[in-house]
């Protein structure tokens, strides 16, 4: 087996005149969790059928330990894969569903697929007809993360899990890395991405704009403050972590924060202050303010 669980070459999709997604040349590394972070529409879900086979490319190759992604049969031998969107068969349990994956996969550790259910509290005994969003993610989970397979590929795996619940996900990514397996994830999420993942991708628009390990990614954390004040404004030109210094009305004050906030509070505890709001940006507005408009289409 290579050294590479997943490799793309110039991979490309159009449809028509829109290009979903342009020339995508990466590499991950056999054991590695690796993110894949874009804003929703960046052309996430395209790149991964593409990566997949499920999907032909315009132009471009795609392998999955060395397999030709484009032979479907013996590249999926090698992988699970949870969907955004999970559609189970309606007439089945859990329980059920859970066999029959079993039985068609790579092999499953049961002992481990029945902490997973404990750990996730999934009712196995209901038909999927009556599981919630939420329910039908666990199922996919589980099935994914409790599977022999060397490589996972996870496409927005949180949707519909609430906050414990994300915090088990984050548990069996850990878990599925020190088993020695590949986690692929793709997110929105930066918060999820930084928490489990070893290098990131980063894609918008269709375009890959940047591979780095996860300790480079903490320049994209960052806030905006608006306050109101009395009297003199508070000076922030020299406070580390402050930045783009805006007077949006007669005392009224917005910049943007990055890093520990304890120095920007100091000077902010200095002024009269009548208001004060913090607003985590969208991550396409912390990618237009952190790469700038040229990564754009």
């Amino acid at each position: 087996m290579t050294d590479f669980a997943l490799r793309a070459a110039g991979l490309t999709k159009r449809y028509g005149r829109l290009t979903a997604l342009d020339q995508l040349t990466i590499d991950v590394s056999a054991g590695e969790v690796f993110g894949f972070l874009g804003p929703n529409g960046a052309g996430k879900s395209t790149a991964i059928r593409l990566l997949l086979g499920l999907a032909r490319p315009t132009a471009g190759r795609a392998w999955v330990f060395g397999v030709d992604a484009a032979d479907v049969a013996r590249a999926h031998r090698l992988l699970a894969y949870v969907p955004a969107d999970v559609a189970l068969w309606p007439q089945l349990t859990g329980a059920e569903i859970l066999h029959l994956q079993a039985s068609t996969g790579p092999g499953v550790d049961l002992a481990y697929r029945d902490e997973l259910v404990d750990r996730f509290a999934l009712d196995l005994s209901k038909p999927a007809r009556t599981y919630s969003t939420g329910n039908r993610q666990k199922v996919a989970l589980i099935a994914a993360f409790a599977t022999r397979a060397p490589l996972l590929v996870l496409d927005e795996p949180t949707s519909g899990l609430d906050p414990l619940m994300e915090r088990e996900f984050r548990t069996a990514v850990t878990t599925a890395r020190e088993r020695g397996q590949t986690v692929f994830l793709s997110s929105h999420q930066l918060a999820e991405v930084e928490a489990v993942c070893d290098r990131v991708a980063i894609l918008r628009a269709g375009r890959l704009i940047q591979v780095a390990p996860i300790h480079e990614l903490r320049g994209l954390h960052r806030c905006e403050v608006t306050l109101t004040f009395t009297g003199a404004p508070p000076q922030l030109s020299t406070i580390a972590g402050v930045d783009a210094v805006q007077a949006t009305g007669q005392g009224r004050l917005r910049f943007t924060l990055t890093g520990p906030p304890a120095p920007a509070l100091k000077a902010l505890a200095d002024a009269d202050l009548t208001a004060l709001a913090v607003r985590e940006p969208s991550l396409e507005e912390i990618f237009l303010d952190y790469y700038g408009t040229e990564t754009a289409r």
